[in-house]
């Protein structure tokens, strides 16, 4: 490949904390922006097409939550495999896997376009859209498949750029895109009046927009071994295999994230109304806390992906705890102002007394247990950075969501109280976090990279 330049990514030497803090913020305000970017739509047709048009909308919620989610996790697999190599300066290897991530998006997009076209209808039927709603789900949802080519290629692009350390330029191109999202909803569904159809394209247009700006950064990467050639697309065995090797088992457990949140929905749902109001106006609390471990997570793994490959095996050990400590500061933080201001702050989402009562009363349950989550995202990151997802995988499978499962299922309805629903949260968070740390002391995650096939 010859000469390249000393890459600006290096995070194999330097001030721990300042550099997990430095991929922190502009990860934290990219999925800020991406919760602005979702909220949108849903403020538009909600306030200027209507309540069908509302439902319409939110119908397909858990259907592009579950394909976001499976993109994420291929897009975790590219992330270790170039940080690693990226680390070890092997340049030749990082040029494979940044265009085999690349076109494996594609390939990837292309199947989902065509699945998710054809195959919408029946998933939401399947899931029990109401007749009123399912036209314009379906338009939604055929749409929005449209456009999985430059959503996949985005979400692998975006991967690339944080392998290598570049967490600011990702979080500039989410920006342009929210705001593209945020006029194009206005113009369609307001000026042409395309409901809707409209939304759908506003979306669409602006995951295009947020593709265009990473391949084009990528392009212009001259001389560095990350530079795109889109002549030099094709699929690599050796990256390929790793890349699915850590990604599938990610995204398999993203989708199984999915499941056991719709059997705790169910759950919350037998409660009543003013139970389901105030946990889906919790829910507009609680992503704060979500944004902010999921940013450290993806951190402290590009962090280990690339110690890992440099082989400063003690250096990516302190990282797994100096973010550990960041993140229970934060975590601490945010815990104490939802305590004490929970109703203040829940009164912003809904003025309903009976509503209140019982937000306030979760709240107060939930928020202090959140400590005890927090190491199953670091741990799982800086294990994925050596290239083991599977084990970090089925634990979390098992603990978090199997062991969930089983609570709902057995103790819910014997003890049928809110309290007992929410005691799945810490009980399965601690269980999960002690199995992760029995894994990350006695297994054999730790081993030396093997040469790229």
């Amino acid at each position: 490949m010859g000469l390249l330049r000393q890459p600006t990514g290096d995070i194999t030497q330097g001030v721990i904390w300042k550099q997990l803090l430095g991929f922190f913020f502009p990860l934290w305000f990219g999925t800020f922006f991406q919760q602005l970017y979702n909220t949108v739509d849903t403020l538009v047709v909600g306030r200027f097409v209507g309540k069908v048009a509302l439902a319409a909308v939110g119908s397909t919620g858990v259907i592009v939550n579950l394909t976001v989610g499976i993109f994420t996790g291929l897009s975790a697999g590219a992330v270790v495999v170039i940080a690693q190599r990226f680390g070890a300066r092997n340049w030749e290897d990082v040029h494979k896997a940044v265009h085999t991530t690349i076109f494996l998006g594609v390939l990837v997009g292309a199947f989902f376009m065509v699945a998710g076209f054809l195959l919408a209808p029946w998933a939401l039927s399947a899931m029990g859209t109401t007749q009123d709603a399912m036209p314009g789900a379906v338009l939604y949802l055929r749409v929005y498949f449209l456009g999985m080519i430059p959503n996949v290629v985005y979400n692998m692009g975006t991967g690339v750029l944080r392998a290598i350390g570049d967490f600011r330029r990702p979080l500039y191109f989410l920006i342009a895109a929210s705001v593209c999202n945020i006029v194009l909803d206005l113009l369609l569904v307001l000026v042409f009046h395309l409901d809707v159809a409209g939304v759908a394209i506003a979306t669409i247009c602006s995951q295009l927009l947020s593709a265009v700006l990473v391949v084009i950064a990528l392009m212009r990467s001259q001389g560095a071994a990350y530079q795109l050639e889109p002549r030099q697309l094709r699929i690599y065995r050796g990256p390929m295999e790793l890349i699915l090797r850590i990604g599938v088992p990610s995204a398999l457990q993203s989708v199984m994230y999915s499941a056991s949140n719709i059997v705790i929905q169910s759950a919350i749902n037998s409660f009543g109304t003013d139970t389901v109001a105030a946990w889906t106006a919790y829910g507009k609390m609680d992503v704060l806390f979500w944004m902010t471990v999921t940013a450290m997570a993806q951190s402290v793994t590009t962090f280990a992906g690339q110690n890992y490959g440099a082989g400063q095996y003690g250096r990516m050990k302190r990282g797994l705890w100096v973010s550990a400590g960041v993140l229970g500061l934060f975590t601490v933080a945010i815990s104490a102002v939802f305590f004490f201001l929970a109703r203040p702050i829940l009164t912003i989402f809904t003025p309903d007394p009976a509503v209140l009562e019982v937000g306030v009363e979760m709240v107060r349950f939930l928020a202090p247990c959140y400590i005890t989550y927090i190491l199953i995202e670091l741990l799982s990151g800086v294990i994925r950075g050596a290239g083991k997802s599977l084990v970090p995988m089925l634990i979390d499978v098992f603990g978090v969501c199997g062991l969930r499962l089983l609570w709902l299922f057995a103790v819910v309805p014997v003890h049928h109280t809110l309290p007992v629903v929410m005691a799945s949260y810490p009980i399965t968070w601690t269980v999960t976090t002690s199995a992760l740390l029995l894994y990350y002391r006695f297994g054999k995650w730790l081993s030396p990279p093997k040469p790229a096939p």
